[in-house]
């Protein structure tokens, strides 16, 4: 199976959306200041330094699932339990991603998220699925 490969394409998909959701933010951070907007009374200050907080937060947050899987493809095993929970977290966030994007965005932005949803979850199962096996052949059958 080609688990390996599916985790490299998976960790570097996701650090080109860490990368774009961070510049995202910045921008839309820089149109909040240039503009001098306002939300219901707030400092338009504090919007922009919330905005490039986010987008940091949420861009370190992707990169570090990035790792996790680039980690996983470099061992060949199945992540642990930190990175586990860490890549089902993203999986989880890719499918509502997905599930706001049909409406917002268009199937376009669906169908993105569903195969970055797919490149998350696939090695998951399948190193898994490696992990039963080679635990299976190393325990033999008592008769």
């Amino acid at each position: 199976m080609a688990r390996r490969p599916v985790a490299w394409v998976g960790a570097i998909v996701l650090l080109v959306e860490a990368v774009g959701i961070a510049l995202l933010n910045w921008f839309l951070g820089l149109v909040v200041d240039k503009q001098d907007m306002s939300l219901a009374g707030l400092d338009p200050h504090a919007m922009t330094v919330s905005t490039w907080i986010a987008g940091g937060l949420f861009g370190g947050y992707l990169a570090l699932c990035a790792i996790v899987l680039a980690r996983t493809a470099v061992r060949d095993r199945a992540p642990g339990t930190f990175g586990h929970i860490l890549l089902i977290s993203c999986a989880v966030l890719h499918a509502l991603l997905g599930a706001f994007c049909v409406g917002l965005v268009g199937w376009a932005a669906f169908a993105f998220m569903m195969v970055v949803l797919g490149l998350i979850v696939l090695p998951l199962v399948a190193y898994e699925r490696k992990a039963q096996q080679d635990a299976a052949v190393a325990v033999p059958q008592a008769a």
